[in-house]
């Protein structure tokens, strides 16, 4: 079978695809990552075929998103995100329509691309199905996953749809765009929606029920399978220096925001080294997209490295709670300080804490030397063993699952 992914955004939006997608070549299928072009090296690492978008128009996106939280989301920066955000899906319409195989056999889509590449899917006549990171379908047992988590109640089904509203805003010049481009009477964001819900389109949802179970109020169709790990290429070894590292002291506290930038690097770093110092604790911090670069004997800065590899051998790991960093975490079974900054950052920050790996959020906006220092020593000190405890526990569970497997049988049962 020939199957098409189509992801945009982050690394962290694409890293968890060439999981899946190893395991569905694994078993037989030609798989082809449609993707941003420099992400190929991962890709390629993969064994999979890779298909570049042409733009990828999510840097903007997130230098917007970076000025907005620098601004402390002033009118000016609120829609000049807006505006990027709109772009964003609009820079995805020429991409997708030029990328999608017409002889594909199944097209899977992560959220950002589903809006746009079903429409396509449909016109070629393909079979198309949602793979997901987070979930989207409106819940009467939490909210919205770009709010903080609440008690179950008929209001947070109320949030979903207003919340999936302003998401097909988004989307609605790229959505005219899309019908334009392909000579199609055109539709409305919510009416294709409604559509997708109605034809029950299935969306698999790549992360672990022990973290959110499916909600019993969800349509059929829908599917939480468990993480799809990024593939880690077999050629890979660690850097000499992290290693050493490592071995020369207890374990460190791993710090980075991946693509976000909460501050602007300097002030970032200084945070950093200053709440490490406070704490005694040795640190392992990413430059990330921020650029954070910090020295010294108990601090060492590294470039991209697997969290599988690396989250392991820490106390406890520091980060902007992603989907994908979040999940690496659990897996671990290593405590969390959560500071969220924007999109779904804080629903999982807040779904940490209440699993009870973590003492609680750190909001970026909240974020000093002293705070992290005082939450890093409750993690790590005897005070933490409870969240190390439940930290270890909830990695049991997920190392029993299998979210890869289980979406390449759906699709083997559905396809047939």
């Amino acid at each position: 079978m020939r199957i098409q992914i189509i992801t945009a955004g982050t690394y962290g939006s694409v890293a968890p695809y060439t999981g899946l997608g190893h395991r569905l070549l694994a078993e037989g299928h030609h798989v082809e990552l449609v993707t941003h072009a420099r992400y190929a090296e991962s890709v390629a690492c993969c064994g999979l075929a890779m298909r570049p978008l042409p733009a990828d128009p999510f840097e903007h996106l997130l230098s917007a998103h970076a000025r907005v939280t620098q601004a402390r989301s002033s009118p000016r920066s609120l829609y000049e995100m807006g505006r990027a955000s709109r772009r964003a899906a609009a820079g995805l319409v020429d991409g997708i329509i030029e990328a999608v195989d017409d002889k594909a056999d199944l097209i899977l889509l992560s959220t950002l691309a589903a809006p746009i590449g079903s429409v396509v899917a449909e016109y070629h006549r393909i079979p198309s199905a949602g793979v997901f990171l987070q979930p989207e379908e409106p819940t009467t047992e939490f909210p919205p996953c770009v709010m903080r988590w609440r008690p179950e109640s008929r209001g947070n089904r109320a949030l979903g749809r207003a919340v999936n509203a302003g998401f097909d805003a988004l989307y609605a010049a790229a959505n005219r765009r899309l019908h334009a481009r392909l000579g199609l009477p055109r539709r409305g964001t919510a009416q294709l929606r409604r559509r997708r819900g109605g034809s029950q389109w299935p969306v698999w949802h790549g992360f672990s029920p022990a973290v959110v179970p499916r909600p019993q109020d969800w349509r059929p169709g829908l599917y939480v399978t468990g993480y799809w790990w990024p593939h880690q290429c077999a050629s890979w070894t660690p850097p000499t220096e992290v290693t050493d590292f490592l071995e020369a002291g207890p374990a460190p506290v791993f710090v980075g925001f991946g693509s976000m930038m909460p501050r602007p690097a300097e002030e970032l770093g200084d945070i950093t080294v200053r709440a490490l110092r406070r704490a005694g604790l040795r640190g392992v911090v990413q430059a990330g997209w921020a650029g954070l670069s910090v020295a010294g004997d108990e601090v060492l800065t590294v470039g991209r490295l697997p969290h599988s590899w690396l989250f392991p051998r820490t106390a406890a790991v520091v980060h902007h709670a992603g989907a994908g960093t979040t999940g690496a975490g659990l897996r671990a079974g290593v405590p969390a300080v959560p500071v969220p900054v924007l999109t779904d950052q804080p629903w999982w920050a807040s779904r940490l804490v209440r699993l009870g790996v973590s003492p609680g959020a750190l909001p970026h906006a909240m974020l000093s030397a002293e705070r992290l220092a005082a939450a890093l020593r409750r993690v790590t000190g005897t005070p933490g063993s409870a969240y190390r405890r439940r930290a270890k526990e909830l990695a049991t569970h997920i190392a029993h699952e299998d979210g890869s497997g289980q979406v390449t049988r759906a699709i083997a049962s559905w396809l047939g």
